[in-house]
Formats: C-alpha cells, sequence, structure tokens
C-alpha cells in the first residue's frame, strides 16, 4: 500500500475534560498517514483516482474546530472516520497532538495515535 502524508495541521479547538479547556480552546495537530493505491492516479496523472489531500486537511481542521469532545482519542476517531469516507483511501492513521494539555509538570507533548482500516 502506498502512502500520502499530511503533517502538522494545526487547529484551534476546544476539547478536553475541564471547563477552562473548553472555554479558552487550544491548539491541536494533527499528523495523517492515508494508505492507498496511488498506481490508478499516477498512470493517468488524475486527480480523481487519488485522494485530494487540500480537501482531507480542510476537512480534518474543520472536525478540530467543530464540536468539542472530551477526550483526543474521540477527536482521532472522527478524523479517522472522515479520511476513510474519501473512496480512494484503505487505511489511516491519525496522530493528535495536544501540546497544551493541562499538565502539572514540565512536558514537550501529548498525542494519541490511531490505525483504521475499511477491513
Amino acid at each position: 500500500m502506498d502512502r500520502v502524508a499530511l503533517r502538522g495541521l494545526r487547529a484551534r479547538g476546544h476539547h478536553g475534560v475541564f471547563p477552562e479547556e473548553r472555554e479558552k480552546g487550544q491548539t491541536f495537530v494533527v499528523d495523517l498517514v492515508l494508505g492507498l493505491d496511488t498506481r490508478p492516479a499516477a498512470a493517468t496523472d488524475d486527480l480523481t483516482r487519488t485522494v485530494h489531500y487540500g480537501v482531507v486537511a480542510e476537512e480534518v481542521v474543520g472536525i478540530v474546530e467543530g464540536d468539542p469532545v472530551d477526550l483526543i482519542e474521540t477527536l482521532a476517531e472522527r478524523i479517522a472516520q472522515s479520511c476513510l469516507a474519501h473512496e480512494a483511501v484503505e487505511e489511516v492513521e491519525v496522530c493528535v497532538h495536544k501540546p497544551e494539555a493541562p499538565i502539572t509538570v514540565p512536558f514537550d507533548d501529548v498525542t494519541v495515535t490511531i490505525t483504521r482500516s475499511r477491513a
């Protein structure tokens, strides 16, 4: 399976279990790896035979900016299902970063990574 990756998609969302997270919001970063067969598109040089990663990026940002959820696990699942809705995408790996998580000790990042497929 071939891979198309989008790294570092940034959007402001209001996800989290604490009231201040819901009120203030914070930046979330999403990395995607889309699994698909790129041969049909490469053979014909036809965008309609692959996944339009610009559209996927806009959809992901819309999900992050959309309805709040408590858990980034839920956010990752919503993003994965959106990606799999694209006909060419057979598999997706979603990594949601929450670099501003309300943790009381020094840290660099919090991530949740999931892999989903049509099978």
